[in-house]
């Protein structure tokens, strides 16, 4: 029987889940960390189920991470609410977002065209999630894997980063966090592959490239014409410099943005993706204060 261990957190049993889900019988994706279910409480709250895999750490420790996790609550965090810890069994209940993923939203051919007013809303609400998990938490919270699909909408479009906690819950294996994100390595910094210490400029850097998603519709890489990779963020950052913001913006958008607004990110997303020392850092602070003070 589910029972509450700690605040509003509750502890239930598989059992529990495989009824919340009907056995596990909705999909609602996948992921390097373990597939993810919908599923419905008994008071019609609907959830999200993640079946953990692979995960080698001790009841005990994973329960302890687990309420570390919990206590960290934010607007524009994605809220866990429930965990199952039993034998070799590790699944984590999160509130469920009817709006779907980011990934989603921008890429699927069936999906409504969001506009730039909505996409602003959302940038904004990233930068808030991040700028909490970096500076207001007990410890610094590497995210190690922020990416479109990992960015949360409900119907109105109230954004919440999901899967914050994953990097700590397995500890010091960042190989696994490494070998989990060469799926999505569009967003992956360069720390991660020349063997720099991680720090949270790993997660500003993958903020940047997912702004450059934002704004143009497409994702970071595309295809020339002889069939040849480009990586997107890098030609766009040049278009930038240029002066040519507007010939990056979604088409679909038919120039409708505010030109401060998109000029403001347009800079942001170039300022995040430089990988020299101290300057992501520096420029992220900076914009992370006035995203949260001033801007609305």
């Amino acid at each position: 029987m589910a029972r509450q261990v700690e605040g509003s957190l509750i502890q239930f049993t598989n059992s529990d889940l495989q009824r919340v889900t009907k056995n596990f019988s909705e999909k609602l994706g996948s992921g390097g960390f373990g597939s993810v279910f919908k599923g419905t409480l008994i008071d019609s709250t609907e959830v999200a189920v993640k079946k953990l895999e692979g995960f080698r750490q001790g009841e005990k420790q994973f329960r302890t991470e687990v309420s570390t996790m919990a206590a960290i609550q934010h607007v524009n965090l994605l809220r866990l609410r429930g965990f199952c810890s039993k034998g070799s069994k590790r699944l984590l209940v999160y509130e469920y977002m009817s709006g779907g993923s980011l990934d989603s939203r921008l890429f699927q051919n069936n999906s409504t065209v969001l506009d730039w007013k909505i996409r602003y809303q959302i940038i904004l609400g990233i930068a808030r999630g991040l700028a909490y998990l970096h500076e207001k938490c007990r410890e610094c919270i590497i995210h190690c894997d922020i990416k479109s699909d990992n960015i949360l909408l409900d119907m109105d479009f109230c954004t919440k980063v999901a899967d914050f906690g994953m990097a700590k819950l397995i500890g010091r294996d960042f190989s696994r966090v490494l070998t989990t994100m060469r799926g999505t390595i569009d967003y992956l910094a360069p720390e991660w592959i020349s063997g720099l210490p991680i720090t949270s400029k790993v997660d500003v850097y993958s903020f940047g490239t997912m702004l450059f998603e934002l704004i143009s519709g497409k994702r970071n890489t595309t295809h020339s014409m002889d069939g040849s990779k480009i990586f997107y963020p890098s030609w766009a950052a040049t278009k930038i410099i240029e002066g040519g913001i507007f010939s990056l913006l979604d088409h679909r958008l038919n120039g409708a943005a505010d030109t401060e607004e998109l000029t403001r990110v347009c800079r942001v997303a170039c300022w995040c993706i430089q990988d020299f020392e101290g300057h992501t850092g520096q420029q992220w602070d900076r914009w992370c204060r006035s995203s949260t003070k001033s801007w609305r």
